[in-house]
């Protein structure tokens, strides 16, 4: 089939959007390709679609958890064979996919970096039929990107060792600048005389970036929601306390709205992100925890209640608003107090060595490691009974893990949902004759195959103890136990449900003196990291230039034009109004003739984009005597009389 077949068939689409085509084309042509779409821009389809369209496996590489479970899922649905390897997966689990893989039963094999690393996936990478090389959130292999993983500068060495010379490859990433699009080029190895770079523009014709300074944010949010009454919102904030009581905030406002965060049980986020995703809430007040993988296109406006740390993360969760290309909103809300502690914030992500270090002593104690264990041993990890534990605060042992992390020798992984899963592992004629040599496990044996089908001796199969429990007409420990009994006799592999954060060793438990941490390198990315939070702070508190200009020169794009939409572009237009400013000036004197009023409930009166103007004008009537305020803060306006 052609690429525009494979399009229809899978996907459902006549046409592809702009550059997508170009960028298959050029995979399908054998050039290393790198390819930056914005989010939403669906970077998914230009490896998907390359990989339908040859013989063999694509091997996906990605750095989420969460995107490789979401990936595959929505791959299976249209009837495409796929499969994520990540840690915390049961060892049997992972033989299977692999001995599927090499069978050619699996096109789209989805891993993480360091899963690259492991002996037992480099030893079968010869066995596998891969075709093409994916690199998603290719950014991750630059120290210079605002989200570096040092496992992703071993992939070049690992296509060159244990893939063939013709495996096509593509990277793909959403937000890069000049220096960080070099970096993967040249970590990659791409090739001089055969490599093609497409970057279509970051700017978003539709989205309006606005930013205010604000002390009391959740009145100007409140207003800001009402003001933008249609399709539904993401307002993002930085803490779970601040995600619930901003939705408490905006219940008690009569605003359709509920709160999302990583400490939530993964039922609970599924339920309140189906609802979002439904309309069934209009707003959903989150932390970073949300929106990885969601592709809403009624979003109409994206509000951070706070900064994050870098124009990446930024314009990525920004640009979740207007995905069906409608006029959307992105505002962002800040203060003086915010700029403050965005810069403790990036003090505090580097701890001090010795504290990195006790941290590691710290989790080889918790762990009961003797030196020279643990590789690739995947662990839960309790962070509140580690802490108490050991004594330990949690904001510099959080950081003291991304650290450690950072230096390739451990993963840590905050939280992602695991469902119970099973697998029978003797052939069905043994399992009848263990039935009938067992007749107290025979019931259950036979609820598990009539629920869950023959599929179950071939692959691990997602369960449902309580559903096993309500047609055994029993308790679901009482499950739990048998499956345990049945795990004990090597009849099945059984893995039980989790939800927890992982703690995966990526090395050797090592001597604590003998860590390889590089601390220059430390120092270089916390200067990094400084410069990226100056030029979002540039960016947030300048009102000269305009904001999509701003980030469009971030990253390497010089030559666009004013968006003429943002809050700096329009209030030049208005500025350029006289007519306008008279008009709204008039009002306000009739406003104020009849009835005194704050500053706030007289803006109010007016529409949101007038806010500024009318403000503006207040001021200067405040300077000139024109007006005054009372002790209540009212302001009061004395009209002249008419003198003969």
């Amino acid at each position: 089939m052609s690429i525009h077949d494979i399009l229809q068939k899978y996907w459902g689409y006549a046409s592809f959007r702009s550059l997508q085509t170009e960028i298959i084309e050029s995979v399908l042509e054998g050039y290393d390709t790198l390819a930056l779409l914005p989010t939403g821009g669906g970077k998914s389809l230009c490896f998907q679609v390359p990989a339908m369209a040859v013989e063999g496996m694509c091997l996906v590489v990605s750095p989420l958890i969460a995107l490789m479970k979401d990936q595959v899922e929505q791959l299976q649905k249209r009837g495409i064979a796929a499969a994520a390897l990540f840690t915390g997966m049961h060892s049997k689990a992972v033989e299977l996919i692999l001995r599927e893989a090499e069978q050619g039963k699996i096109k789209f094999l989805y891993v993480s970096p360091e899963r690259l690393q492991t002996t037992l996936f480099r030893a079968r990478a010869p066995l596998l039929p891969i075709q093409l090389l994916a690199i998603d959130e290719a950014h991750c292999i630059s120290q210079w990107g605002y989200d570096f993983r040092p496992q992703y500068l071993q992939i070049a060495d690992f296509k060159a060792k244990y893939l063939p010379n013709e495996t096509l490859m593509i990277a793909l990433t959403a937000t890069a600048t000049d220096e960080v699009k070099k970096d993967i080029q040249e970590k990659l190895l791409f090739r001089n005389d055969k490599t093609r770079v497409f970057q279509k523009s970051f700017a978003r014709a539709n989205l309006s970036y606005s930013v205010f300074e604000e002390e009391n944010k959740h009145r100007k949010l409140l207003k800001i929601l009402q003001s933008v009454n249609s399709g539904s919102a993401v307002v993002y904030v930085q803490s779970r306390k601040n995600a619930q009581e901003t939705a408490a905030f905006l219940k008690e406002n009569r605003i359709s709205a509920d709160y999302y965060h990583a400490g939530l049980t993964q039922a609970q986020r599924n339920a309140k992100q189906s609802a979002w995703i439904k309309n069934q809430i209009r707003v959903i007040v989150a932390t970073n925890a949300f929106g990885m993988g969601i592709d809403k296109p009624d979003v109409r406006v994206v509000v951070h209640m706070e900064l994050p740390n870098t124009l990446e993360a930024y314009y990525q969760e920004a640009g979740r608003a207007g995905r069906d290309e409608k006029k959307a909103y992105a505002v962002a809300l800040y203060n003086g107090t915010d700029i403050t502690h965005l810069k403790q914030r990036i003090e505090q992500a580097y701890p001090p060595l010795e504290h990195i270090k006790r941290v590691y002593q710290a989790l080889a104690n918790y762990y009961q490691l003797s030196v020279g264990a643990g590789e690739m041993v995947n662990y839960e990890f309790e962070m509140a009974t580690f802490l108490k534990n050991f004594q330990l605060e949690s904001l510099p042992t959080y950081h003291a893990l991304k650290r450690l992390e950072e230096n390739a020798l451990l993963q840590f992984n905050e939280s992602f949902w695991q469902p119970s899963q099973v697998n029978i592992l003797i052939s069905y004629r043994d399992f009848y004759d263990f039935q009938m040599r067992n007749p107290h496990l025979d019931a259950f044996c036979k609820i598990l195959l009539r629920l869950y089908g023959q599929g179950i001796f071939t692959k691990f199969v997602n369960i449902q103890e309580a559903n096993l429990a309500q047609a055994l007409k029993t308790k679901t420990q009482e499950v739990i136990k048998q499956l345990e009994i049945l795990q004990n006799l090597q009849i099945i592999a059984y893995q039980r449900p989790t939800d927890k954060p992982q703690i995966t060793w990526l090395t050797p438990r090592l001597e604590v003196q003998n860590l390889p941490i590089d601390t220059a390198r430390m120092e270089a990315l916390k200067k990094r990291d400084l410069q990226k939070l100056m030029a979002l702070i540039n960016y947030a508190t300048q009102n000269k230039n305009c904001r999509t200009k701003i980030l469009l020169d971030y990253f390497g794009e010089e030559d666009y034009e004013l968006c003429g939409v943002c809050d700096v572009c329009l209030e030049k237009k208005k500025q350029t109004n006289p007519e306008k400013e008279k008009i709204l000036a008039e009002k306000i004197i009739e406003i104020l003739a009849e009835k005194q009023l704050s500053i706030a409930e007289l803006v109010n009166i007016f529409e949101h984009k007038e806010e500024k103007l009318i403000i503006a004008i207040l001021r200067q009537w405040l300077d000139e005597g024109k007006i005054t305020q009372t002790e209540e803060a009212k302001l009061f306006y004395k009209q002249k009389k008419d003198t003969p």
